[in-house]
């Protein structure tokens, strides 16, 4: 490969959460017992080396000494123009249609503050991102689950029986999508992005659009913008995007929304601005360019087949040594969902046990209830295959057992 992706960085004292955050309280882990070091597979960063040519494009804008007001340049938005079409194949996207969002959360709750009001239903899947649980409630509105299911083949499924009835006895007009899938992993296919969206158009739905993690598809997946799937979802959707899953790069700041119709995107335009503090760091504004670059498509393709490697090993590790751990493996994201329900029953044990058990032995992952997922467990596997390895033998040793 020509980028880096088995270095393991020394995280420590250098402003990373995922490492530092450790024993604070709230949603961290706790810190490990004496003689085990820290392997971070809960919050969504990686642990990879930035693509340097982002590195480049920060240190050329910081040797000019003048960082005052700006106005986004003619690259940015042809960056992301250029992207959308290579990576996506997305046609008769202009820079009109696209407008800066200080994070896809914070594009979520201007779209919301746009088109519902406090008190009102919002339609999501489940098990649901804690994001979009915390930024939802905390605006007002009241959420209104979907489940998903696993069919026979051990696949995430939509129910739109179920999104029909739930979007029809709450009287939703607004329904958050996910596209990939967080936390399950599912790059939806095209016919199931269809029904869903004739479900969305027959109940007149506002669609936002979570796409954050477009760019990270494992081997055999394709992404598909749900802008792409007709002329109404292009006219009903509000995209969310950003480069900082694909790149790294949430200490930035940086995120993108692309909406085709004037008149949902007036609207969101509104409420971003009412702040007068949704607006752009200058240094954000110069990463993307790099990102978005002829090298950023040989980083992400050389990054996905990294990915995709952790999560074979890890699935094909979890299904013959974890006797009682399921997991379906995803098709995108670098996030696995373990079901511990049946191990937890066969060994007498609690959420909160299992839980610190791995933390215990350096194994940071993520609690799973917050994601509405009752025994489940989180893990991010974007790290190097080494450590992605030593974190599962910690748990085969010290904690399935």
């Amino acid at each position: 490969m020509k980028y880096d992706f088995t270095s393991i960085i020394d995280r420590r004292g250098r402003d990373a959460l995922a490492v530092d955050g450790l024993g604070g309280g709230g949603s961290a882990p706790e810190k490990p017992r004496d003689g085990f070091d820290v392997i971070p597979m809960w919050i969504a960063d990686m642990n990879f080396p930035v693509l340097p040519a982002i590195q480049a494009a920060i240190t050329e804008r910081v040797k000019h000494p003048a960082f005052g007001y700006f106005i986004p340049s003619d690259a940015y938005f042809d960056s992301i123009i250029d992207w959308q079409q290579r990576r996506n194949q997305v046609t008769g996207l202009t820079r009109e249609c696209i407008g800066y969002e200080n994070g896809v959360l914070g594009g979520l709750v201007s779209a919301l503050e746009a088109f519902s009001a406090p008190g009102d239903g919002i339609l999501l899947h489940s098990p649901t991102y804690i994001g979009f649980t915390k930024s939802i409630s905390n605006c007002g509105r009241q959420i209104i689950h979907s489940p998903l299911k696993l069919d026979e083949a051990g696949v995430w499924r939509m129910d739109f029986e179920d999104m029909d009835k739930k979007i029809k006895e709450n009287k939703i007009h607004v329904a958050v999508f996910c596209n990939p899938y967080n936390p399950c992993g599912r790059v939806w296919e095209r016919w199931e992005m269809e029904k869903a969206m004739e479900v969305y158009r027959a109940n007149d739905c506002v669609v936002i659009s979570d796409e954050i993690w477009s760019d990270i598809i494992l081997d055999g997946n394709h992404h598909i913008p749900v802008q792409m799937i007709s002329e109404d979802a292009r006219n009903r959707t509000i995209a969310l995007y950003a480069p900082s899953k694909t790149f790294n790069l949430a200490g930035l700041i940086g995120s993108y929304h692309i909406i085709y119709n004037r008149y949902l995107r007036e609207r969101v335009d509104a409420q971003s601005s009412k702040s007068h503090y949704n607006s752009m760091n200058v240094l954000s504004m110069h990463a993307l360019v790099g990102a978005y670059g002829p090298e950023g498509h040989v980083w992400v393709d050389e990054l996905c087949e990294v990915i995709t490697r952790n999560v074979e090993y890890a699935c094909d590790f979890i299904h013959t040594r974890f006797p009682g751990v399921q997991v379906a493996k995803p098709q995108g994201t670098y996030m696995l969902f373990l079901d511990c329900s049946q191990w937890l029953s066969e060994h007498g044990k609690t959420m909160d046990e299992l839980e610190k058990a791995g933390w215990d032995v350096g194994v940071a992952w993520q609690d799973g209830r917050m994601f509405n997922g009752p025994y489940a467990i989180r893990m991010n596997l974007a790290l190097p295959l080494s450590r992605v390895k030593e974190a599962l033998e910690r748990l085969e040793k010290y904690v399935f057992v």
